[in-house]
């Protein structure tokens, strides 16, 4: 697979708790010279990245992130003011305890809230794998899409594992089987070119990752 189509579809991400308005300028020019699908970032950080990037590079955030347990008011709130700040595109948290505790239409009535606060941007719902069962999965599929969202992701990163290939194949195989209209993100330990080809060959159009434009400068791929 070539290398810049991998890149494409690369959210160039860097959320850690430690990262600075240097680090996000970094990132931002990385993502601009390499051509990555977006830059994801911290909600703070937002107003500065779009002044900064312009409409060379979207500019994407988190919010509920990484728990997911914030109230639906303060999703949409925190939805609001990224937009109003020039997000370009939105990766939200769901509330993990709601789905444990079967609450679907919540989880779908919080998911199409925050999508209505994107205005027209591209929302992510993460949903946490890791600490899902396979039944948990397939159903978050199904909800995401009914709520109106973009994107099923995988991960946030900071729980206890981030993507696997058996994720983003039951995400595709039901997508496929009940025709859903949404799009796939792997996310969470991408850390090769091979990782990243067999997320996209399996399915998803996203993926989440730190590493991939990391190895690209190290080993003069482009």
């Amino acid at each position: 697979m070539d290398i810049q189509e991998i890149l494409s579809k690369c959210d160039h991400t860097q959320l850690a708790v430690t990262a600075t308005w240097e680090d996000i300028r970094a990132l931002i020019d990385d993502g601009v010279r390499y051509g990555t699908a977006s830059v994801c970032i911290p909600p703070c950080y937002v107003g500065e990245a779009k002044k900064y990037a312009g409409d060379k590079i979207a500019v994407c955030t988190v919010i509920g992130f990484p728990n997911g347990y914030n109230s639906k008011r303060v999703k949409v709130f925190e939805t609001e003011d990224a937009i109003e700040s020039g997000a370009d595109e939105i990766d939200m948290v769901i509330n993990i305890g709601d789905l444990k505790a079967k609450l679907y239409d919540k989880i779908a009535d919080e998911i199409a809230a925050v999508k209505k606060a994107c205005r027209g941007k591209l929302l992510k719902v993460i949903v946490e794998t890791c600490l899902l069962t396979e039944e948990e999965k397939a159903t978050m599929c199904g909800i995401v899409a009914r709520a109106g969202a973009d994107y099923i992701k995988t991960s946030t990163g900071f729980s206890k594992a981030g993507a696997t290939r058996g994720d983003v194949k039951l995400f595709k195989d039901v997508i496929e089987k009940d025709r859903l209209n949404i799009k796939i993100k792997a996310a969470g330990g991408i850390s090769s070119v091979k990782d990243a080809e067999d997320f996209v060959s399996l399915g998803a159009e996203r993926l989440g990752t730190s590493r991939i434009v990391k190895i690209v400068k190290e080993e003069g791929l482009l």
